[in-house]
């Protein structure tokens, strides 16, 4: 009775989720054919915006748009607002909650068309406006490679809008913390590339003379791609090496994503090593909507026994009209019994309207 009465709640009081890297697995695209980023997230081509509004929808719209408000200057965003019912062991009653989880806006601004751009990503709810990303943009050697300088997303596998999962959240390199710096990408026919040059200080002003650098190849074939990821930041507070490897395949009617990170971070004392895992499946089972399963798995020290951490989310993923998600989630963490919060069970509703 409970659970229906939170979901009848929310399908009248939510207000009106970005891109996932299993779109890339379906269509056999690169990121960047879906997005103005090669490294994806943030607004969305036309060729994004209308595959959104036909073949990710699941009533194909009757009028289109991209976004476009003159031949100079283009617009998106994305706006989630949630609900989530979550049981805590040991307390006295669960936690139930509304929550605005954020209100962005995207711009592009051509200045030398099909080669030079301005671009920003701003958060402008909850709280204050805030700057995620804001850089300028260049194409070079007719489009197969590019540099742009600003701030930026750090390239490291798969970029997941879920900035709570374990790959994304433990490595530390997600969309709440950009980087300024520069970036060199290459683009192929069957590869991507990229190589970024940052402070290494998540948005915050430099304290010293060390550098972050990140990197992410990947191979790309129209039902599988892999590839390998780095990233080396030498900081005061101690440096900080990762390396993993990510791949995505389908087979019929699922898309697979997996990845696993090794975090070997000198910032604790003594260093520790640290591991992240993700599996997640994806099933279209009918036209506007999608099953997500996924599997995550957390070692926060590789030399201690028995502290591993596990998350597994089942999520159904409705897209009824163009610029509309609604999805219910499921979601259940595992770890040491001394921690409630590392053994909560969730529900959530959340309400995502993106252009």
């Amino acid at each position: 009775m409970k659970w229906t009465a939170v979901c009848v709640v929310l399908l009248f009081l939510v207000p009106p989720a970005a891109a996932e890297p299993w779109f890339a697995i379906k269509t056999g695209q690169k990121c960047v054919a879906c997005h103005v980023s090669p490294t994806g997230g943030g607004k969305r081509t036309t060729f994004g915006a209308m595959w959104a509004q036909t073949a990710l929808s699941g009533k194909t719209a009757q009028q289109f748009w991209d976004g476009t408000v003159t031949d100079r200057l283009s617009l998106g965003a994305n706006a989630r607002a949630n609900a989530s019912w979550v049981n805590i062991p040991d307390q006295a009653s669960d936690r139930f909650a509304f929550e605005t989880e954020e209100v962005l806006l995207y711009g592009k601004l051509n200045l030398v068309p099909g080669k030079m751009f301005l671009y920003f990503d701003e958060r402008i709810a909850p709280g204050g406006a805030s700057s995620r990303e804001a850089y300028l943009f260049y194409w070079l050697n007719e489009n197969r490679s590019y540099v742009r300088v600003g701030r930026l997303f750090l390239p490291f596998g798969w970029r997941l809008e879920d900035d709570t999962a374990f790959i994304r959240q433990v490595p530390g390199i997600n969309y709440n913390t950009p980087d300024d710096g520069l970036e060199f990408g290459i683009e192929r026919d069957n590869w991507s590339g990229q190589l970024a040059i940052t402070n290494g200080t998540a948005g915050a002003g430099e304290a010293d003379t060390g550098k972050q650098f990140s990197g992410r190849v990947s191979f790309i074939k129209n039902r599988w791609r892999a590839g390998v990821s780095a990233n080396v930041n030498d900081a005061a507070g101690g440096s900080r090496t990762m390396y993993g490897a990510f791949a995505g395949v389908r087979t019929g009617p699922v898309h697979w994503l997996f990845e696993y990170d090794r975090i070997e971070d000198q910032g604790f004392s003594p260093g520790r090593d640290l591991d992240v895992g993700l599996i997640e499946g994806n099933w279209e089972f009918a036209k506007g909507f999608n099953l997500k399963g996924s599997y995550e798995h957390f070692d926060p020290d590789a030399d201690i026994s028995n502290d591993d951490q596990s998350r597994a989310s089942l999520v159904l993923e409705w897209f009824p009209i163009q610029f509309t998600q609604l999805s219910f989630g499921l979601r259940s963490r595992d770890g040491i019994p001394q921690s409630a919060l590392q053994n909560t069970e969730e529900f959530f509703v959340q309400l995502h309207g993106y252009f």
